[in-house]
């Protein structure tokens, strides 16, 4: 057994959910980031913003992209952290 759990990547079944969970997490923030990029095509001053965006430090991007309202998803208040992040990887990536 201590072959399994050490070479053999076996896990204990707490662990296997919390991995799931974290994949999971991944997964929805890979399907909600389209629509911020969405949400920042609509804005009409999105190529200053974009500049705005590409100042700040890379500690300030996300937040940046909060308070532009993109990272709030329809229904919600407040906005997403990590849609955030993965938001500012796409809008880089593609300027």
């Amino acid at each position: 057994m201590v072959v399994g759990f050490t070479w053999g990547g076996w896990v204990t079944g707490g662990t296997a959910r919390a991995m799931a969970a974290g994949l999971s997490d991944d997964a929805v923030v890979r399907r909600l980031a389209p629509m911020c990029i969405v949400r920042f095509k609509q804005d009409v001053k999105r190529d200053q913003k974009l500049k705005g965006l590409k100042d700040a430090t890379s500690y300030e991007q996300a937040e940046y992209v909060k308070k532009q309202g993109w990272a709030t998803m329809p229904g919600e208040s407040e906005p997403d952290a990590k849609v955030a992040d993965e938001c500012v990887r796409l809008l880089l990536a593609r300027s």
